[in-house]
């Protein structure tokens, strides 16, 4: 068997870890925190990721048999799996933007869901799968550089390229020189790996730089739709993540926003919600990140490869980051698979999927930031979204991967553009209003 050393043991490591265990490699996991280890994130998964999740055999609460959920061909939809019941998840039907007096709604076409659930929840989960399959982890023992003489300054051979012995591999804190025939870093925006590899990028420019803080609060969800709040240079986005549990975590942009007076000061923005969550027990501590923007120059070089945020990030304001990195670790393990049958000699295949796994992901996050600085333009957006509701439910159902591109349609896109010419339009809504 071949082993896979995997730096940092987040959604992304793992799924890389139990794809790479039930194809027949050892491998060993290792990251600096204990489980159950949480993160400021949205904690919203798309369909796809569920779907995802259910494919490598993780038992996410409530949710029975999927195990089943088949892998699509290439271009095709992932079929979603059954709605969980209610407890420490959440399922959600679909999106509400929120501006104002202005809503519109988006929903996947039945029965495709998503599903709201705690970081630490959904992180014990793909634990327990990892452990079941035969993945070594190593918790509390963080790695401090790569392996000499593989790949390091003092052997004289760039990172990440093949020795005598086609071995790369780190030093951790516990003194351990874990090496294996590849070398994965899955440790986040701040990813050391991306920077021993050399394949950090430039940095973003700092008067576009993004940041994010999560709080939960003890109260039943008034809905069944993750919410975005619209402000100026700051977003709120709530997700039901429990029976009695809700996050609202804010997104903001620097010189958008002024001070930096905390989670009260940026839900005061939103009036409505604010009101909502006046005097609600708070349930957690905040957590904050930033900036969001990462660059690389590659995500694989030689043996080793990126995965999830350290393999670049835009922005969150899309919410499907778990997703992508669920299918960059599936593109990943199949990439590894080729090299080890002996059908390719490097990842050059995962760098292609990677690249194809973004390309529609960053446009509209692109798309989002461009107009989540021009606000004129954002309310006549939402506006034109809130009177063609079936043309936001395609556009999301191609987010979510429920529905493929072409499903999005001339005459879908054409309708939408009509709505932003003439923002006086009445807006429609669903046939039948969400419960």
């Amino acid at each position: 068997m071949s082993r896979l050393v995997v730096v940092g043991g987040g959604p992304a490591g793992l799924a890389v870890a139990i794809g790479a265990r039930r194809q027949g490699l050892e491998v060993t996991v290792l990251d600096r925190a204990t489980p159950p280890v949480d993160k400021p994130c949205g904690e919203g998964l798309m369909p796809d990721g569920t779907a995802l999740l259910g494919r490598l055999g993780v038992a996410l609460p409530g949710l029975s048999g999927t195990g089943t959920v088949p892998s699509p061909a290439p271009g095709t939809a992932l079929d979603p799996p059954p709605v969980p019941a209610l407890g420490e998840a959440r399922p959600f039907r679909g999106i509400r933007y929120v501006d104002g007096d202005t809503v519109a709604e988006g929903l996947f076409s039945p029965p495709a869901h998503g599903l709201g659930i705690r970081r630490t929840v959904l992180h014990q989960a793909m634990v327990e799968r990892a452990e079941a399959v035969g993945v070594e982890l190593l918790w509390g023992e963080r790695a401090v550089g790569l392996v000499d003489p593989i790949g390091s300054p003092e052997s004289g051979e760039p990172a990440g390229s093949s020795s005598a012995s086609g071995l790369i591999g780190v030093r951790t804190t516990a003194g351990r020189k874990l090496v294996g025939r590849w070398l994965v870093g899955a440790d986040g925006l701040r990813s050391a790996v991306r920077g021993w590899s050399g394949l950090a990028g430039r940095a973003a420019p700092r008067a576009r730089q993004r940041f994010g803080v999560r709080r939960h609060f003890d109260v039943e969800p008034w809905s069944d739709l993750v919410e975005v709040h619209w402000g100026e240079g700051c977003e709120a986005y709530v997700t039901p993540v429990g029976e009695r549990t809700v996050g609202v975590a804010m997104l903001w942009s620097s010189g958008l926003v002024s001070g930096t007076g905390g989670f009260d000061t940026f839900v005061a923005q939103f009036p409505s919600l604010a009101a909502r969550l006046s005097g609600v027990p708070v349930a957690s501590r905040d957590r904050g990140c930033g900036p969001l923007a990462q660059r690389v120059r590659a995500v694989a070089r030689g043996r080793i490869a990126l995965v999830g945020d350290a393999s670049g990030y835009l922005d969150a304001i899309t919410g499907e980051g778990l997703s992508l990195a669920f299918h960059q670790a599936d593109a990943l393990v199949a990439a590894i698979g080729q090299s080890e049958r002996g059908e390719a000699t490097d990842l050059a295949s995962y760098t292609a999927a990677h690249r194809r796994i973004r390309r529609l992901p960053e446009a509209l996050v692109r798309l989002l930031l461009f107009v989540e600085r021009r606000p004129s333009l954002r309310r006549r957006m939402i506006r034109a979204l809130a009177a063609e509701p079936e043309v936001f439910d395609r556009i999301l159902g191609v987010h979510a991967r429920t529905l493929r591109p072409r499903d999005l349609g001339a005459v879908t896109v054409l309708r939408l553009a009509r709505r932003l010419i003439r923002p006086g339009v009445r807006p429609g809504g669903h046939s039948a209003p969400p419960p």
